[in-house]
C-alpha cells in the first residue's frame, strides 16, 4: 500500500521525549541549516500550567491523564498476581515535562561499568556540567554553570525535610554532607536548610520546571529548519534495502481523535534517531521487522534483522510510598493539590517572584542508604549474596534511596480524608531482576504490548523494601510532626501486633525502642510490598548498547546493528541500571548522542554558550 510523502527533512526523530529535545536542539543550534523534524504522539507543552509549574506534577500521573501512557504489565504471582503499571511521558519533552524535578546523579562509577568506548565517566563529566547551570553552590569541580538546565532549591521550604535530617542523622546515625550528587558520595543525608536546599529541576529565579522541551526546543523559535509535529504516532521506519530512508506515522487518536487516522510517510535524506523512550524504541523497531525471530512471526511481521535483544533486558527501581498523618501546623503540599484558598496566594506570588510553594516538589530530603554491618545482619542471608558480589566493595553505590515528601502521594486525593499528610519513599537502585517488552497481537487482531516488569522476580529484591519500611517507619515515628499511620495504606499487621498502625497524639522519644516485629508482622510487610511496589518512572534497557553477542541493539555510536542510517537515543539504551533518578541520565544521553551525530555528519562541535542556550 502506497502513501503520500509529505515532505523531507536532513534528520528524522521518531519520539519526542527528553533525549529527543535535548539532541535536536543541539543539533540545530550546531547547524542551523539542518532540516530537523520531531514526531511527538502527544501534544505541545509550551507554556502549559501543568507543565511549568512544578507543585502540578502529580496531576500528570492521575487516571484520567493524556500526558503519561500507562503501560500495563502482565501478572505477575511474584505480585500477588497483579498486572503493575508503568507511566511513561506522553507529549513533547516526555518525562522531562511530568516527573517529580528530583536532582540526582549516578555514582561515575555506574558509567564505567556499562563498559562501553566513548562512554567512560571520564568522558561523560564534561557533559554532565555541560548540560546544568547549578544554582545552588558555586565552584563545585562536577557540577557546571553554564548549561540549559537550571538546578535550583526550589521555590521555598517544607519542614518536613530538616525532622527528616535531624532524625536521620541522630537516631539513624548517618552524617550530613551538602552535596551527594558529587559522583561518589554515598550513605549521608541531604537537605534543606536557611543556606541549602534539596535540589530540584526547578529555575531559581523563575521557579518553573527545568525540561528538556522549553530549554532546547522552544527556545529555538526562530529557528524555521527545526520543527515538531505533535499528534501523530510513529508507525515504522521505511528502509530500502537496510538503508532507513523515512518513518511512517499516524494522527494519535489520543491527542487528536477527530483527525484522520491514515498513514503518512516522512523522508529523511541522512539519518533517522529512534527517541521513543524504553516502551517506544523497542516496539518501533518491531514493527519495522527488527528484532527475534520469534515475536515477529506472531505478530506477521516480515523480519529485515534478527536482533533478538530487542525488548529485553527491562529495567527498573522498585518504589514504595508510604503515608504517616502529619501536623496541622506543618506547612505540606496537600493544600495546595486539594486546590483550597492557598492556591490562589501561591499562585500570585510565584507570578511576581518565582517563589512559593508553586515551585516545590515537596520532596526536599533524602538519603542514598547503604546498609551498615548491624542492619545487614538484620536484613537476613537472602540478600547477602548480593551483597557481596555487587555491593561489598563498590562503596559508591546506594542499594536504596530514602525520602520524605511533605504530603499526600499514593491513592487519589479524592479517596482521603483533607488534612496534612507526609509519605516515605523507599526505592531499590539495582535491583537484580530483569524484564521485556514487545509487540503482540490481540485476540481482536490489534496491536498490544506484551510487557513483563520481573519486579521481586529475584528473592534478594523484597529483602531490602522490607527492611526500608521498617527504618522508615522508625525514622517518621521520632519526626515531630509525626500523627500517626494511614492505617489502610500501612501492612495488615495480625491483631495485637506491637506493629499495629494507628493515629498519635505526637512522635515517640528518639531514645524509644524500635518496633519489635514477629515473623507474622514479616510476612505482613513481604505481602504488603509483593501488592504495593511499583515503579519508581525509572524503566531503562530495552535497546540495549552493547555488543550483539550479548543481546545488544545499538553499539558505542548508537547505531542499530545489521541497518544504516538508523539510531536509537533514549533511556532504552542504557546496559544497566544506574543509582539516580534517571532524567539526569537522559540527558546525558542526549548531549552524547549530539556529539555523536554531529561527528559522523561532520558538523563543527562547538560548545554552547549560555547567551545561546536560555
Amino acid at each position: 500500500m502506497s502513501h503520500p510523502i509529505l515532505s523531507e527533512f536532513d534528520i528524522v526523530f521518531a519520539g519526542g521525549g527528553t533525549t529527543a529535545c535535548v539532541v535536536a536542539g543541539r543539533l540545530a543550534a550546531y547547524d542551523p541549516s539542518l532540516r530537523i523534524l520531531i514526531l511527538e504522539a502527544g501534544q505541545h507543552t509550551l507554556n502549559k500550567p501543568i507543565h511549568v509549574q512544578p507543585y502540578q506534577y502529580p496531576f500528570n500521573q492521575a487516571t484520567t491523564s493524556t500526558t503519561v501512557t500507562f503501560n500495563i504489565g502482565n501478572p505477575s504471582p511474584r505480585l500477588n498476581g497483579r498486572a503493575p503499571i508503568v507511566p511513561s511521558g506522553r507529549c513533547v519533552g516526555g518525562c522531562s515535562c511530568v516527573n517529580l524535578m528530583v536532582y540526582t546523579r549516578a555514582p561515575a562509577s555506574d558509567y564505567d561499568d556499562w563498559g562501553v568506548n566513548g562512554w567512560e565517566s571520564e568522558n561523560l563529566i564534561p557533559l554532565m556540567k555541560k548540560l546544568e547551570t547549578y544554582e545552588v553552590q558555586p565552584g563545585r569541580p562536577t557540577h557546571g554553570y553554564n548549561g540549559p538546565i537550571k538546578v535550583s532549591s526550589g521555590g521555598c521550604e517544607v519542614g518536613v525535610s530538616d525532622e527528616f535530617i535531624q532524625i536521620g542523622t541522630t537516631y539513624h546515625k548517618r552524617h550530613y554532607a551538602d552535596d551527594t550528587n558529587d559522583l561518589e558520595t554515598c550513605n549521608t543525608y541531604s537537605f534543606a536548610n536557611v543556606w541549602l536546599m534539596y535540589k530540584r529541576y526547578i529555575d531559581g529565579t523563575t521557579g518553573r520546571r527545568s525540561d528538556a522541551a522549553h530549554h532546547y526546543i522552544y527556545n529555538q523559535a526562530h529557528n524555521t529548519n527545526l520543527q515538531v509535529w505533535d499528534g501523530k504516532r510513529v508507525k515504522r521506519i521505511i528502509f530500502e534495502d537496510k538503508r532507513a530512508v523515512g518513518v511512517e506515522f499516524t494522527s494519535d487518536p489520543v491527542s487528536y481523535p477527530d483527525v484522520d487516522q491514515s498513514s503518512s510517510i516522512v523522508r529523511a535524506l541522512k539519518l533517522v534517531v529512534i527517541c521513543g523512550g524504553v516502551f517506544g524504541s523497542p516496539t518501533i523497531l518491531e514493527r519495522s521487522g527488527i528484532g527475534a525471530e520469534a515475536v515477529l512471526k506472531r505478530c506477521g511481521i516480515q523480519q529485515l534483522m534478527n536482533l533478538p535483544g530487542v525488548g529485553e533486558n527491562y529495567r527498573d527501581h522498585n518504589m514504595v510510598l508510604v503515608p504517616y498523618l502529619a501536623a496541622d501546623e506543618v506547612v505540606t503540599m496537600d493544600a495546595l493539590w486539594r486546590g483550597e484558598s492557598i492556591l490562589q496566594e501561591s499562585l500570585a506570588k510565584w507570578t511576581s517572584s518565582g517563589k512559593s510553594l508553586i515551585a516545590q516538589n515537596g520532596l526536599d530530603s533524602k538519603i542514598k542508604w547503604r546498609p551498615d554491618d548491624e542492619e545487614l545482619k538484620a536484613m537476613g542471608p537472602v540478600f547477602q549474596p548480593r551483597w557481596k558480589e555487587f555491593f561489598q566493595d563498590r562503596s559508591d553505590k546506594a542499594v536504596a534511596i530514602f525520602a520524605a515528601i511533605a504530603g499526600w502521594l499514593s491513592r487519589p486525593l479524592s479517596s482521603i480524608l483533607p488534612r496534612n499528610y507526609m509519605t516515605a519513599s523507599y526505592y531499590t537502585l539495582y535491583p537484580v531482576s530483569v524484564g521485556s517488552v514487545h509487540i503482540n497481537v490481540t485476540e481482536n487482531n490489534k496491536e498490544g504490548m506484551d510487557f513483563t516488569t520481573g519486579f521481586l522476580d529475584d528473592s534478594s529484591d523484597i529483602v531490602p523494601l522490607d527492611f526500608g519500611y521498617k527504618k522508615t517507619r522508625e525514622i517518621f515515628r521520632r519526626m515531630a510532626s509525626y500523627r500517626g499511620e494511614v492505617a489502610a495504606d500501612h501492612p495488615d499487621f495480625p491483631e495485637g501486633s506491637a506493629a499495629a498502625c494507628k493515629e498519635a497524639f505526637g512522635p515517640v522519644d528518639i531514645n524509644a525502642p524500635d518496633i519489635v516485629y514477629t515473623a507474622e508482622d514479616d510476612e505482613a510487610i513481604s505481602q504488603f510490598h509483593r501488592d504495593v511496589v511499583q515503579t519508581a518512572w525509572h524503566p531503562l534497557g530495552t535497546c540495549a548498547m552493547k555488543s550483539e553477542a550479548d543481546q545488544g541493539v545499538v553499539d558505542a555510536r548508537l547505531n542499530v546493528y545489521g541497518v544504516s542510517n538508523l539510531k536509537v537515543a533514549d533511556m532504552s539504551i542504557s546496559p544497566l541500571n544506574v543509582g539516580t533518578n534517571t532524567y539526569s541520565t537522559a540527558l546525558l544521553i542526549g548531549e552524547r548522542a549530539a556529539m555523536i551525530i554531529a561527528k559522523d555528519l561532520g558538523i563543527n562541535c562547538v560548545d554552547l554558550t549560555r547567551a545561546q542556550f536560555k
